[in-house]
């Protein structure tokens, strides 16, 4: 199955067309989201969570928690539908997050073609680097998820991107 990545405002029509069976949420602490229609009790992760990559004073940067939250929460994931990580804009926390799940779940695959297939379907991903270095070090994957994510480079500015999908399996 494959793992749909999408801003907000994509959240609703994505779940009623494609009948996902989990749901990420990483939004601001204050900005996050009841759980959409057709989603069942334990399927919906939402994380309260600054897109920020330094301690910054009055914000919540991601640690080894959300990691942990979001590695844990995919292993409950089967892949008989999809799962939806979405975050305000689609472009840092969510693809981040989706590669994280996409490396815990395929732990031989390289990390290079998962990257580059993010980059491939969105040209405006930028995984949200302190996310992917958490997610290196708790995956072990020795440095090779953060070169991967600068070998694709900062995606192209915008204010949000579309939804896209990458494969669940590797």
């Amino acid at each position: 199955m494959s793992i749909i990545v999408c801003p907000l405002s994509f959240v609703e029509s994505v779940c009623e067309t494609r009948n996902p069976s989990h749901l990420i949420s990483l939004l601001d602490p204050g900005h996050l989201v009841p759980t959409p229609r057709g989603l069942g009790a334990g399927a919906h992760l939402r994380i309260g969570v600054h897109d920020i990559c330094d301690e910054t004073e009055g914000l919540i940067c991601p640690d080894e928690t959300v990691v942990e939250q979001v590695t844990a929460f995919g292993r409950g994931w089967t892949g008989d539908a999809p799962i939806v990580v979405h975050c305000w804009a689609g472009i840092s926390r969510s693809t981040a997050s989706a590669f994280t799940l996409a490396c815990a779940r395929n732990p031989d695959a390289d990390e290079r073609a998962i990257a580059a297939e993010i980059r491939r379907r969105s040209a405006h991903a930028n995984p949200n680097r302190r996310i992917v270095a958490l997610a290196d070090d708790l995956l072990e994957r020795r440095g090779r998820m953060v070169d991967a994510v600068n070998a694709i480079g900062r995606g192209e500015a915008a204010v949000e991107s579309r939804p896209f999908e990458i494969a669940a399996d590797w």
